[in-house]
């Protein structure tokens, strides 16, 4: 399969042309890439919100809660020894 890169227009003001460029010289980027970058992180953080409103919810609805030990011995990171406990990083 060929993927092919689209191509967006979008229109600025002056100003926003200005900051964008000088941000963009700052940086050592092409106008280009800061804005993918822009609108990348925008959509990622956006997701992560979406995740977070999520797991939030699912506690809401669940408000039950697990120690670090607890979570360690349930997924065996937890070994006890007759001489003495390891703990595993």
């Amino acid at each position: 399969m060929i993927l092919m890169s689209m191509v967006y227009s979008i229109r600025f003001s002056p100003e926003e042309c200005m900051l964008i460029e000088r941000y963009a010289s700052l940086h050592s980027l092409t106008v280009s890439d800061v804005i993918r970058r822009a609108v990348m992180e925008a959509i990622e953080d956006g997701l992560d919100i979406e995740i977070c409103r999520k797991a939030l919810k699912n506690y809401e609805d669940n408000p039950k809660t697990y120690s670090h030990d607890e979570v360690k011995r349930e997924l065996g990171l937890l070994c006890r020894t007759r001489w003495f406990t390891l703990r595993m990083p």
